[in-house]
């Protein structure tokens, strides 16, 4: 399938807006000759798909969603919901798993570290029912970043504590620092070392020797390595949590959409939640997980409103650099919502991926709509 035109983007979109009844109509930022669109508010028009999936992905709740490299998490945080604990215990408690597993590059101990080879942790965490939300970014030292947010959230007047001031505020409440970097990670850090320039005085390594890091080098050349896990429980109370170890080899002090609440988490209990992994600069251009809050409560589905996101990414990149040869975006970026009600879904820019999902007494992946299919 072709990529959507914006043209056959807002006809499928009012289409599905009249069949669904909303009358409001409100001009389409950037829509060619002013084309109003019913059915949006604030340049909200619905996604192509929005006839295929009106009501979106239904889910008795409880319903835990997680990005796709969350599948132990959701199994996690769906079993303390059902013996009754909080949300918000319940995803972190998920995301430890991941935050704490060396083997997994893109989060916590043992992820990439920036260009100097320091692991760098950024997180937050957004509780519905009270509204209060916790961060820190620029982390080092600490495998959990997302407790850390979680005391900033109950312990401080504060929402984002960032480098050695959070790192002290961790080690005031017991945390153990520990050496983030595991010598698989420092290896693959080696081989980018040694490969990125051909103007210093490292030299290419051997192609023999450790094979799986050399690999792996090949395969992380720049990653945005992220979780982010959502819930709602059976009573409509809605947490979430996003966590990561960020850009590979990125400028030492970079920070991206996670640790910032309204970009790369956002919840809001009448509504629902959602989340993002990917380019985090382009999620925190656009707030993009309000974005997709905001849309769901003018009624979008979960899956809609991802898509909508993606879409006003795709809108607002204007960079040459950033673009491919039509325009598009040569990056990607995913959204992950629940609504309050158990609806669930996901929207990427590129087509392919998945997220994981425990609904209905199961544990799984779903595919990931995208609003660009590959050439």
């Amino acid at each position: 399938m072709s990529d959507y035109s914006r043209r056959q983007f807002l006809g499928a979109a009012a289409t599905a807006a009249v069949a669904g009844g909303v009358t409001p109509a409100l001009a389409v930022q950037g829509a060619p000759g002013g084309t109003r669109v019913p059915g949006s508010a604030a340049g909200m028009a619905p996604s192509p798909f929005a006839q295929e999936s009106a009501v979106g992905v239904a889910a008795s709740r409880p319903v835990v969603i997680a990005s796709g490299n969350g599948l132990r998490a959701t199994e996690k945080a769906m079993a303390m919901l059902v013996e009754g604990a909080d949300p918000l215990t319940a995803v972190i408690a998920g995301v430890n798993i991941v935050e704490e597993d060396p083997k997994d590059n893109s989060v916590g101990y043992g992820g990439i570290p920036n260009e100097d080879g320091v692991v760098e942790l950024d997180s937050c965490v957004m509780y519905g029912p009270t509204h209060q939300a916790g961060a820190v970014a620029a982390l080092r030292n600490i495998k959990t970043p997302s407790r850390v947010a979680r005391l900033v959230m109950e312990r401080t007047d504060h929402v984002l504590l960032v480098g050695e001031g959070a790192l002290r505020f961790a080690r005031a409440h017991g945390f153990e620092e520990v050496n983030l970097l595991t010598d698989e990670a420092r290896e693959i850090w080696l081989r980018w070392k040694e490969r990125h320039s051909d103007d210093d005085d490292w030299l290419s390594p051997p192609e023999q020797g450790n094979g799986g890091a050399q690999s792996k080098a090949r395969d992380i050349l720049r990653t945005y390595g992220t979780i982010n896990c959502c819930a709602v429980t059976a009573g409509g109370d809605l947490a979430g949590v996003t966590t990561t170890s960020g850009l590979s080899y990125k400028i030492p002090g970079r920070v991206g959409d996670s640790p910032i609440i309204g970009a790369g988490l956002y919840v809001e209990n009448e509504v629902g939640a959602a989340g993002s992994t990917g380019r985090g600069e382009a999620v925190i251009q656009i707030c993009g997980s309000h974005t997709v809050v905001e849309a769901m409560r003018h009624g979008m589905s979960p899956q809609e409103a991802c898509l909508h996101a993606c879409k006003r990414i795709a809108d607002c990149t204007r960079v040459d650099r950033l673009r491919d040869a039509k325009g598009r975006p040569n990056f990607d970026v995913k959204f992950y919502a629940v609504a309050r009600d158990g609806r669930h879904g996901a929207a990427s820019i590129w087509s392919g991926g998945h997220y994981a999902v425990f609904a209905d007494g199961r544990n799984r992946h779903e595919p990931i709509v995208g609003l660009y299919e590959h050439d």
